[in-house]
């Protein structure tokens, strides 16, 4: 109402609310939203002149390596990444060491997030044989985002490749379950196809039909299963082909690596720095994908942020470990992508902010609404910049994107009303909660 006192004012922004995009202010009390337009005083005012204010972004897949070595990454300097680049929370994956299986995993992760994750949070936890039978438990663990299912090797010990095992886990519990779709039998088969001292033969090993191979099994089981999945980092256009298909019971995610990057140039350029699982592709695949992104099939851009060492990364091809970071330049990445017109500001927002709350049950998350949670990603849409070394905060310390000019940028990074980066400088404290979602929340629960 005209008069009324809030925390935070956002003035003068561009606002990408659910139904247009207009310039409005917003107010911001406890934490939440509290009005959007009109009149107001407010103990802090954050002038937007010139900037777009999007939903915060959540990217639903990243690694941050802990508990581990510590290395590569922690959650401190993962988070820390993650909101310089824009992004509000994130979904963290369980293939540390040692993994997130067990209910104790679970609940040592969230004592080690707490004060020290500067963004929101929720983790996966890793489907194995053993805990097949108790994935129904623990997917209703206060926060966590779900089960992983890993159906090839890549980083860590968690590997499930046989079906029944696959269908044991499917049939406990009811969450989205997230999968990595290789298929383990035909990598074993295909090992003799990696060239030693040559990463570009990394995609000729884990060829597109390893990908289509799994992702045809894992739908299969959860038609037979009724279970709802969610596969990640798709890299072929015949798996999105085939799962436009399928959308009522699988959702999918496509990352900016494989959007952006192709095997002509990636492997010559950046050798074993290019090195992912599933791998960056050629370009005719790159293409496939932003087809299938304009037919509306990928319901998720998420970073699958894979650090690891420069160290690490230096040894000879196939002794260096596959995977790149990726979380502090989702956003710029895809506002890239936007200023060239691949695909719409509105877009990225479903797939960034309203998708993985759609998919996932997230509670006052995904949109700029009265009542949600005062969660922003701020941005200057036509800043045109260089992705430069020492911008990055991930602990691995390189990014393959380096030197890369793109046009738009991250400006401010807000979460439940408090600026946790502005301008490149993080002015406060970490300020990270666990996500609450729709499966795992009880309404005496809900702050």
């Amino acid at each position: 109402m005209p008069g009324t006192s809030y925390d935070l004012v956002l003035k003068n922004g561009t606002v990408a609310l659910p139904d247009q995009t207009v310039t409005v202010d917003v107010f911001v009390r406890d934490g939440r939203i509290a009005r959007i337009g009109g009149t107001g005083s407010a103990d802090r005012t954050l002038d937007c002149t010139g900037l777009t204010i999007l939903p915060g972004v959540i990217d639903t897949q990243v690694h941050f390596r802990e508990p581990g070595p510590g290395d590569a990454e922690d959650l401190e300097s993962g988070s820390r990444a993650a909101v310089l680049g824009g992004v509000t929370g994130v979904f963290e994956m369980p293939n540390t060491r040692p993994p997130t299986d067990t209910p104790e995993a679970v609940a040592d992760k969230l004592a080690r997030a707490r004060g020290r994750m500067w963004c929101e949070h929720a983790f996966y936890v890793g489907a194995t044989t053993d805990n097949a039978e108790q994935c129904g438990e623990l997917e209703k663990l206060p926060g966590t985002a779900g089960i992983k299912i890993f159906m090839g090797s890549s980083t860590g010990s968690l590997l499930v490749s046989d079906d029944r095992i696959l269908e044991r886990v499917l049939r406990s519990g009811s969450r989205r379950v997230a999968i990595h779709a290789e298929d383990e039998d035909r990598l074993l088969e295909r090992v003799g196809h990696r060239v030693a001292g040559d990463p570009s033969s990394h995609p000729v090993w884990r060829d597109e039909e390893t990908a289509m191979r799994a992702t045809r099994r894992i739908v299969a089981l959860a038609r037979r299963t009724g279970r709802r999945i969610h596969v990640l980092h798709v890299t072929t256009p015949a798996e999105l082909e085939f799962l436009s298909a399928n959308k009522d019971i699988a959702s999918c995610e496509v990352t900016p690596q494989h959007l952006t990057l192709a095997a002509e140039e990636a492997y010559p350029e950046l050798g074993t720095l290019a090195q992912m699982n599933p791998p960056i592709r050629n370009r005719t695949a790159r293409e496939g994908l932003w087809y299938w992104m304009g037919q509306g099939v990928p319901d998720i851009i998420g970073s699958d942020h894979a650090p690891h060492t420069m160290t690490a990364k230096e040894r000879s091809y196939p002794d260096s470990p596959s995977g790149m970071p990726g979380v502090q330049t989702l956003l710029p990445l895809m506002l890239d992508h936007v200023a060239q017109g691949r695909l719409t500001l509105r877009k990225v927002v479903d797939m960034t902010s309203a998708g993985p709350q759609r998919l996932f049950g997230l509670v006052r998350k995904g949109r700029i609404a009265v009542g949600y949670d005062a969660d922003f990603s701020i941005v200057d849409l036509e800043a045109r910049w260089e992705i430069r070394q020492d911008w990055l905060a991930s602990r691995c310390g390189w990014s393959p994107f380096v030197g890369r000019t793109l046009t738009g940028r991250p400006v401010g990074t807000i979460i439940r009303g408090n600026t946790v980066m502005w301008e490149g400088e993080l002015p406060g404290t970490a300020v990270g909660e666990p996500f609450r979602f729709d499966a795992t929340d009880r309404p005496q629960d809900v702050r």
